[in-house]
């Protein structure tokens, strides 16, 4: 085998699962997506890590994990994964991957693909994204420097989204489908202090208006059924996430919504398959929760690793 284990995906699942297998000294490979970056890479400040009092960009801790895991000799690769299925080497069972023409082979793999952020599927979101419908503040949001934004949402994400927001915007409204938000208290209180946000609340999107960008978004307070327009330049849209598992859905047992179904150990129901981090099916999707996820991941795949060697500590 070329590997013992391979790491899909970069984020901090991926990233912690790689120093964990790479201190065990195996020997091990990161595949890093071209299309979708990891939530944390596009993340202004995470202040809910802990050991960073003061916070920190989330493309900064990416940064630092990556220095970390190549200090114990990880060798990374990038492209998007198109195939998985079995193999054998020396009678030793395993999986081959193919990234876009190039193919490697390992004993154990490791999914940590992450997620992407879920689409509303409303009249004039998919026209009109890249001019003036957007899923990442951090990449757009000085696009919108003086204007008026609509950022659609109540949880975490929306809510840190949109306070970044008031940093360009003229005025961000927040529109949430129900009377309160989800996010955590000092969010909330950091949002309604601000003089900038203004909030729409029982309400939700029924359409982007515009045609060569956008000009409004028409919203549906579902108490009333009343309708109404609220005019802007932007629309940001951080109503959850939709696991990137597409390209294992023919391998791996998944809930209803796409998320990959593990035990307590990090283990699919294929041997020698291992998930962790926003694409597998938990309660809480954290950068903390991923590492936690990848150290357990990158253990269970050390015991199986060494238990198919002959090389299992007992």
């Amino acid at each position: 085998m070329d590997y013992d284990v391979i790491i899909i995906g970069g984020g901090p699942a991926g990233l912690t699962a790689a120093l964990y297998n790479a201190r065990a000294r195996l020997k091990i490979l990161i595949i890093e997506g071209f299309s979708v970056p990891a939530q944390a890479v596009i993340t202004d400040c995470i202040e809910n890590y802990p050991g960073f009092p003061n916070g920190i960009s989330g493309f900064e801790l990416i940064e630092n994990f990556k220095k970390q895991v190549q200090r114990f000799g990880a060798e990374f690769s990038v492209g998007n994964v198109e195939e998985i299925y079995p193999c054998k080497d020396k009678n030793l069972n395993g999986w081959k991957i193919e990234v876009e023409g190039k193919t490697y082979t390992s004993l154990a793999l490791i999914i940590a693909c992450g997620a992407r952020p879920k689409k509303m599927n409303v009249p004039g979101e998919e026209k009109l994204q890249g001019r003036g419908v957007s899923y990442c503040a951090t990449c757009d949001g000085a696009l919108y420097r003086d204007k008026d934004i609509v950022v659609i949402g109540g949880g975490d994400t929306a809510v840190e989204e949109a306070l970044f927001l008031t940093r360009f915007g003229k005025k961000v409204t927040l529109v949430h489908r129900r009377d309160r938000l989800r996010a955590a208290k000092v969010l909330q209180e950091r949002a309604i202090s601000n003089k900038k946000m203004e909030f729409v609340w029982d309400s939700i999107t029924s359409e982007i208006i515009g045609e060569d960008k956008v000009k409004a978004v028409k919203i549906k307070n579902i108490k009333t059924e009343k309708e109404s327009i609220i005019s802007c330049d932007g629309v940001f849209i951080f109503v959850g996430y939709t696991p990137n598992t597409d390209f294992v859905k023919e391998l791996l047992k998944m809930d209803k919504n796409g998320y990959i179904v593990t035990d307590t150990g990090m283990k699919t129901q294929s041997p020698g398959i291992f998930a962790c981090g926003d694409c597998r099916q938990k309660l809480l999707r954290q950068v903390v929760t991923a590492c936690g996820d990848g150290a357990v991941a990158a253990f269970s795949a050390q015991q199986y690793v060494e238990e198919l060697k002959g090389e299992a500590y007992k």
